[in-house]
Formats: C-alpha cells, sequence, structure tokens
C-alpha cells in the first residue's frame, strides 16, 4: 500500500485514483496517523459483498396479508391532573 499526507492526496487526487486501480489501496495519512484508504470500485464491492440496497430490502420483506389485524388496546387514557 502507497502512503500519502492529506494535503498530497488532495493536490494530486487523479493519481491517487488511477494508482488505486493500478496498484492497489492507497493509505491516506494526517500527522501521521491513517485516517482513510482509496481503493478501486471492484475492490470496495467485494469487500461489501451482495448487500441488497434499501428498495431491494423492502421489497423482499414477508409478504404481510391485508387481513392481518394488529392487536390494539381500546382502554381510554387516563385522567391527569393538571392542577
Amino acid at each position: 500500500m502507497s502512503g500519502w499526507q492529506v494535503q498530497e492526496a488532495k493536490q494530486r487526487f487523479s493519481e491517487v485514483v488511477r494508482r488505486a486501480i493500478d496498484e492497489g489501496p492507497q493509505v491516506v495519512t494526517r500527522h501521521g496517523e491513517e485516517v482513510a484508504v482509496v481503493i478501486d470500485i471492484a475492490e470496495y464491492r467485494r469487500l461489501r459483498g451482495d448487500l441488497p440496497d434499501f428498495k431491494e430490502f423492502l421489497l423482499a420483506s414477508p409478504d404481510w396479508d391485508d387481513d392481518i389485524e394488529f392487536p390494539r388496546s381500546r382502554d381510554l387514557p387516563r385522567e391527569i391532573d393538571f392542577d
């Protein structure tokens, strides 16, 4: 993995991206501390796995029948004295 200081990475961002594609992950540091990694999109998708997006998640939810009723208390609210 190659290392870049934040300031240098900002100035040479196109090169950072190109190297991430050609050479692999590029580590970005701030004050000597590793703070970020730039990786190519194929590696990101591989690491992320096959997660559905939000729309797919909702569409994959259980098929609720229209006649299902969720129990609800019919009790009236308690009386509150505001004095």
